[in-house]
């Protein structure tokens, strides 16, 4: 099959998805092609089976911001138009399930048909797409598409709880390559970090306002009264200078480093205890899947999609938004030399369900019924 995949090329979760979605589809022999307007940031190995078209859209003085929902379509309609592709999908609704929309009209127009499948990923949908500047559109968008699917049941439920959707959403969960995200012998790298055995926790983000980076803080110093241990934060974002600030009311400088954005994050992920996630909304929570898959256990809120991947008491914790207290009570008890163990253990079996050989094939099938269904409509 010859797909189209739309996404974000940056290291956001969408983005991370629908490139290795991407990756494996090419490897099991279908042909890729993606288009966006920069390379996927791991889009990093050749493969005759992928391709790349770049989005590319003119800065005109007349435009106060380039229309790059115009120039996408565009692109869309050429792609599939001589590559001959099945099937686009377009991960992230805003604006790649409307300009998606826009191409497959002009295609229509042309006598090429093409199912669209959009892929909904969490703030598409919970933060963004319920502006009222968008909301309009984001609802057409999503009931116009051939396809519909969800990386979560809790984004399916409040997708329809948000909108006027008059169609089946398919959950299909997020997914882990096993062969990259895995335990890696890197105990010098703690060592010159934790010089007296402390414990290693780790916290990974884009550091917005949403993933509560303050509850990080505020409880990581509660578990440093208790017990040594060391903080790494690895992203960056609009909250940096704040939780930097944070650290220093708290006197925690010594012991909370500030990494940036890492690419190679598994090989740290390696080293660590413990994975802290207190957002106030996550739609799946890709980052504790990918600790997980490293063989470390989560703390984290119970908010979105969560539930869905982390088990209460057996790969760590979840507590109620904001609370602080019992989110250090749970790590000090996961921390506990007889007790973590179990946990590392329990929480790579958990994400082997979710290795990309298992989730891959529902999407195989999803792309097979939509197309089947597709030509059944056209007859």
């Amino acid at each position: 099959m010859r797909i189209g995949i739309v996404c974000y090329p940056t290291f956001g979760g969408s983005g991370v998805v629908a490139t290795e979605l991407g990756k494996g589809l090419a490897d099991k022999g279908h042909q890729v092609h993606f288009i966006t307007y920069n390379q996927p940031q791991r889009l990093d190995f050749l493969n005759e089976n992928v391709f790349f078209h770049e989005v590319r859209f003119q800065h005109y003085p007349l435009f106060e911001y380039p229309p790059y929902e115009t120039a996408l379509a565009s692109k869309m309609v050429d792609v599939v138009k001589y590559e001959k592709l099945d099937l686009l999908h377009v991960h992230y609704a805003i604006p790649h399930a409307s300009a998606a929309y826009m191409a497959k009209q002009i295609l229509a127009s042309q006598g090429i048909h093409i199912p669209v499948i959009t892929t909904l990923h969490g703030t598409d949908i919970t933060l963004v797409g319920k502006d009222a500047s968008y909301e309009p559109v984001v609802t057409f968008s999503i009931n116009q598409s051939d396809g519909v699917t969800a990386v979560s049941a809790d984004l399916a439920q409040e997708t329809y709880d948000t909108f006027r959707i008059s169609r089946h959403i398919e959950v299909i969960p997020n997914f882990i390559d096993l062969s990259r995200f895995r335990k890696q012998p890197k105990e010098h790298f703690k060592m010159a970090i934790c010089p007296n055995g402390e414990k290693l926790l780790v916290h990974t983000s884009n550091f917005r306002k949403v993933k509560r980076i303050e509850d990080v803080i505020g409880m990581f110093a509660i578990v440093r009264k208790q017990t040594g241990a060391k903080l790494l934060l690895v992203g960056d974002g609009p909250e940096r200078q704040r939780m930097e600030n944070l650290c220093r009311e708290y006197d925690l400088c010594d012991d909370v480093r500030f990494l940036g954005k890492l690419d190679a994050v598994e090989e740290l992920l390696s080293v660590c205890d413990l994975f802290i996630m207190p957002s106030e909304k996550e739609s799946f929570g890709l980052a504790a899947l990918e600790a997980m898959a490293c063989e470390v256990p989560v703390i984290s809120s119970n908010t979105g999609g969560l539930p869905e991947l982390v088990i209460q008491g057996k790969t760590g914790f979840m507590s109620n938004v904001g609370d602080l207290e019992d989110m250090a009570k749970n790590a000090l008890f996961i921390l506990q030399e007889e007790n973590l163990p179990h946990f590392k253990a329990a929480s790579l079996a958990r994400a082997q369900e979710f290795d990309i050989h298992n989730i891959l094939p529902k999407y195989e099938a999803f792309y097979e019924q939509i197309s089947f269904q597709s030509k059944v409509v056209l007859a």
